[in-house]
């Protein structure tokens, strides 16, 4: 049975603290699930930003997207987490990884070994198992069998990670991969995976929503291929059936934007969020 869909913003920056609680409150409203901030030395501290967030909501989930291993103490980590999770009534999600392209040297401005990929893969692991007995060891938690972990891959040795360890997998594919190309990285998840395979949530994350890419984008690099799988256009409707289609086809039922796209995406949310 398709699990049902749910819609989470990725948002980091804000211009001041009523901008950033805006933000968390205006994601509630819209009927997101989730508000998610990454882990990079140029967006707000994710445990801070998201207890923030917490504090102000009460039923939008807060997570990382996602948490970079190698800048880490797993079991201090694990103590705050558990921590949010008490602040936030339970609304904690985990999202883990072993760090983006410019995790090495941002690990290497806070005094971090980066370690090879090896050893990053076995940080996120120890991570996971540190979060994990935090929650069961704890008097606080909400959630004692642990929040839900993310883990975000599309290589086979993180896959290989996610089938064993993650409850919810985002595919982490290059922005111009077409639709197509996300069978492999499925695949190989549902061959690794096994029969725990259909306990796994299946998220992607949205470049663009509409025909106009983010600001972010360098001029030289604003056309995106018009079957990448991370643009969504059309009408509501329109892109309400692409993402019906891939959940038949794929299993992806968790979709994710950054949140400059919260508002073009919120019809979108209104027709399939919890359907």
């Amino acid at each position: 049975m398709s699990k049902e869909f749910r819609f989470g913003i990725v948002a980091g920056l804000a211009q001041d603290a009523a901008a950033w609680t805006a933000t968390a409150r205006r994601a509630e409203d819209l009927g997101y699930s989730t508000l998610l901030v990454p882990d990079t030395l140029g967006t707000l501290p994710p445990l801070l930003a998201m207890t923030a967030a917490a504090t102000v909501t009460t039923r939008l989930r807060v997570g990382t997207f996602v948490l970079a291993a190698p800048y880490r103490n797993p079991r201090q980590l694990a103590h705050e987490l558990a921590g949010l999770d008490f602040l936030s009534g339970g609304r904690l999600e985990v999202g883990v990884g072993a760090g983006r392209p410019a995790a090495e040297e941002e690990a290497r401005a806070l005094g971090m070994p980066y370690g090879t990929a090896g050893e990053r893969v076995a940080l996120v692991r120890s991570v996971i198992g540190q979060v994990r007995a935090a929650f069961a060891g704890s008097r606080t938690t909400v959630q004692r069998q642990g929040p839900p972990i993310l883990i975000a891959g599309a290589g086979r040795r993180m896959l290989a990670l996610a089938a064993e360890e993650a409850d919810i997998v985002a595919l982490a594919v290059p922005a111009d991969t077409p639709e197509d190309g996300l069978r492999g990285p499925v695949g190989t998840l549902r061959e690794l995976a096994g029969a725990r395979f259909d306990d796994i949530e299946l998220s992607m994350n949205l470049l663009q929503v509409g025909d106009e890419p983010p600001p972010w984008v360098p001029e030289g690099l604003r056309t995106t291929s018009a079957d990448a799988a991370a643009v969504l256009r059309g009408s509501p409707r329109e892109m309400a059936d692409t993402l019906l289609r891939r959940r038949d086809e794929l299993g992806l039922s968790y979709i994710t934007v950054n949140g400059f796209f919260a508002d073009a995406l919120a019809p979108v949310v209104e027709l399939l969020a919890g359907r």
